[in-house]
């Protein structure tokens, strides 16, 4: 699935606002995810090649905005039960298994 510019302009904000609102910073969440903070930022700006890394990321931040009884703002384009789609590895989103290396 390939996004539109302005779809991927609103989930890169949708991103820091979420960010934003979970209050973890991205070395934090680095080290959750066990990977590094340069590859975080890269999801965060949508500049990864792994298509499940932002959807993993997506719910990891959800995830933690909900624990902490806050709202998520929603995402626009990163949308639906990802297990519907076919283009998804499923199973790697559900175990918050990021692609290996930076890229």
């Amino acid at each position: 699935m390939s996004l539109t510019q302005q779809q991927v302009t609103d989930t890169i904000r949708e991103f820091q606002q979420n960010l934003a609102i979970s209050e973890w910073s991205v070395d934090q969440i680095a080290t959750e995810l066990q990977t590094s903070s340069e590859k975080i930022n890269r999801i965060l700006h949508l500049e990864q090649q792994s298509i499940e890394d932002p959807w993993i990321l997506k719910e990891f931040l959800e995830q933690q905005i909900k624990k902490s009884g806050k709202t998520a703002v929603p995402f626009t384009a990163l949308k639906g039960d990802y297990h519907q789609y076919w283009f998804l590895k499923a199973k790697k989103i559900d175990k918050m298994q990021l692609s290996k290396g930076d890229y």
